[in-house]
């Protein structure tokens, strides 16, 4: 049958069934009852009375606390993609480039530390960097200080701690975008007359541009939505919008004003991950983990 009286095809609606009902029943369910739940009144400890009425949003649009943590969330998003990408890149590209034969172990070694707690290596920098670490103690034991220095619970301790969790996620991006180029298109530009720092500017980095945009959406989004690093290596001053979410939930016990909170940061880093896709493509995440 042809013409206007032919049925529509259904099957790419069956076939992309499983995964729309995935989506509906895990993210926008819930959402959705975070979204109407902020809409309801905290009347005393965990005592919430459904009313839809606006002061949650209210405060949030008002108080200057929470557009500073906003700000502070963003600018320290920023600072750890920047820096995640310039370290992470040289690594990457060695792992691509190099010769050795056994180059899964290098891939490995960099895996490896997601064996590990994400809380326990956070940890493992109170014990590098605190008063009795062992980088204090290598600095008495050289002879370079008398009295242990200050390094912990400030903005730098929650930089490193960031960088140390998230880089791999950076290495494995662009390592995805740097082992898809042609072997040859290097050596190519170099015969016809560029000098290696030519051939890798004019060629594989803009080739590897997408994999090093991947790696700077998943560094972003996860150092906005993360609350645990700055709550352990950062001090009274260095909080993010999740240590906000954190407190109204857990230790306020305001669920509204959390769950308005969460849908605040959930639009935020939502937006991001949109202009992302606008411009490289969202598909370009997928491959660092195939």
């Amino acid at each position: 049958m042809s013409g206007p009286d032919r049925a529509p095809d259904l099957r790419p609606w069956f076939l992309l069934a499983p995964a729309l009902l995935s989506i509906i029943v895990l993210v926008v369910i819930p959402m959705s009852f975070i979204l109407v739940y902020s809409f309801y009144e905290n009347i005393d400890l965990a005592v919430d009375r459904a009313a839809f009425q606006f002061s949650n949003w209210q405060e949030l649009f008002r108080d200057k606390y929470y557009h500073v943590a906003i700000w502070k969330t963003l600018r320290l998003s920023v600072i750890v993609t920047i820096l995640a990408a310039v370290l992470g890149y040289v690594p990457a590209y060695f792992i691509a480039m190099t010769r050795f034969r056994h180059r899964w172990l290098l891939l490995l070694l960099l895996i490896l530390p997601f064996w590990v707690s994400f809380i326990i290596r956070t940890l493992s920098w109170i014990h590098i960097l605190g008063n009795q670490g062992a980088l204090n103690g290598l600095f008495e034991w050289l002879g370079l200080t008398d009295a242990p220095l200050s390094m912990m619970y400030n903005e730098t301790t929650v930089i490193i701690g960031f960088l140390h969790v998230f880089l791999p996620y950076m290495i494995l991006n662009v390592y995805v975008s740097l082992d898809g180029i042609d072997d040859n298109l290097e050596p190519a530009a170099r015969t016809l007359g560029a000098t290696p720092w030519q051939a890798f500017r004019e060629v594989t980095l803009p080739l590897s541009l997408p994999g090093l945009a991947a790696g700077c959406l998943l560094v972003f989004v996860l150092t906005g939505g993360s609350y645990v690093t700055p709550l352990i290596l950062g001090g009274p001053n260095d909080y993010l919008f999740g240590n906000l979410i954190h407190d109204a939930v857990v230790s306020e016990l305001n669920w509204p004003m959390g769950a308005t909170l969460s849908f605040t940061l959930l639009v935020m880093l939502g937006l991001i991950v949109v202009i992302y896709s606008r411009f490289m493509g969202i598909n370009q995440l997928a491959k660092a983990f195939r």
